[in-house]
């Protein structure tokens, strides 16, 4: 499928519908402007902690090391380092009714797997291109067939040029037949970005960072969501204290694990409970 950037992009006023028919024909859209508003806060939130930053990350297996990039900053924990995030960017109306779309006959409800600024330094080569949803390798059996059980929401925080590394993508891998190949960064197109878009796209669309030949660092965040029965990748609960957590909205709080999850629609059991109790409940009642 060969796509142009204009083809998958939009603007906020053309709403969740037309947002979700570009995402589940190519894998992914470009909201642009959707935080537009709020990425000069964000950064102000976060620069105190980026600039301790040293690019790399520890990690056990040098794979791993490779595939964050030995070159590129960054941070996690964001909801507990931003108030900006926490209060405005997490309660965005269209991201929120778009993650409910695209979760509706999965899961009830989506965890937040993850808010990370990731920030590819000059000189650091392409990501390993890769799917998202890899990090539940049980559904790789299913390929096309698998479900939404994740999406990733990359938020440009700067500039975002191609040279700069800007993320790489290929629109319709999300349904390509066979999911065992692996394909070359020629067959990606550059997801050229201004301060404040936002791609949003599914767990099981093949992306990577780009090579960064500029002498800028190239700076996003990424914002995925998990169908609300999986596990997450940030163990948020064990990061936010109950106390900031109680100022959260619901939608926030079910979003950062401070509430249970419920499988009505599959007319299935609740999950992350205490004695059967809703988590929201029980928390109010014992802190």
């Amino acid at each position: 499928m060969s796509v142009n950037l204009s083809e998958i992009t939009i603007t906020p006023d053309e709403g969740v519908k037309h947002a979700l028919s570009i995402y589940n024909q190519y894998g992914g859209v470009l909201i642009k402007g959707l935080f537009k508003n709020e990425v000069d806060k964000l950064n102000d939130d976060l620069e105190p902690h980026m600039c301790q930053r040293e690019p790399g990350i520890e990690h056990e297996w040098e794979f791993m090391k490779e595939f964050a990039g030995k070159k590129t900053k960054r941070l996690t924990r964001v909801p507990l380092l931003s108030q900006t995030f926490r209060e405005d960017m997490i309660n965005n109306p269209l991201l929120l009714e778009c993650i409910n779309g695209i979760f509706d006959e999965v899961s009830d409800s989506a965890w937040l797997s993850t808010a990370q600024v990731i920030e590819i330094q000059p000189e650091e080569k392409s990501q390993y291109l890769h799917r998202d949803c890899d990090n539940y390798p049980l559904f790789r059996r299913f390929g096309c067939k698998m479900p939404d059980i994740m999406c990733n929401c990359i938020v440009a925080l700067s500039e975002y040029t191609e040279e700069m590394g800007a993320t790489r993508a290929i629109p319709g891998s999300h349904i390509w037949d066979d999911f065992s190949y692996q394909p070359t960064q020629e067959e990606t197109i550059a997801i050229v970005m201004e301060k404040g878009d936002a791609f949003l796209f599914s767990g099981k669309t093949i992306h990577g960072g780009g090579t960064n030949i500029s002498n800028k660092p190239r700076r996003a965040m990424a914002m995925a969501f998990n169908a609300g029965w999986l596990v997450p990748e940030e163990a948020l609960p064990l990061v936010i204290p109950i106390e900031m957590a109680k100022t959260l909205t619901p939608q926030a709080q079910q979003l950062m694990g401070f509430r249970s999850f419920h499988n009505t629609k599959l007319e299935g059991g609740s999950v992350w409970t205490v004695n059967f109790e809703e988590l929201g409940k029980y928390l109010e009642k014992n802190t």
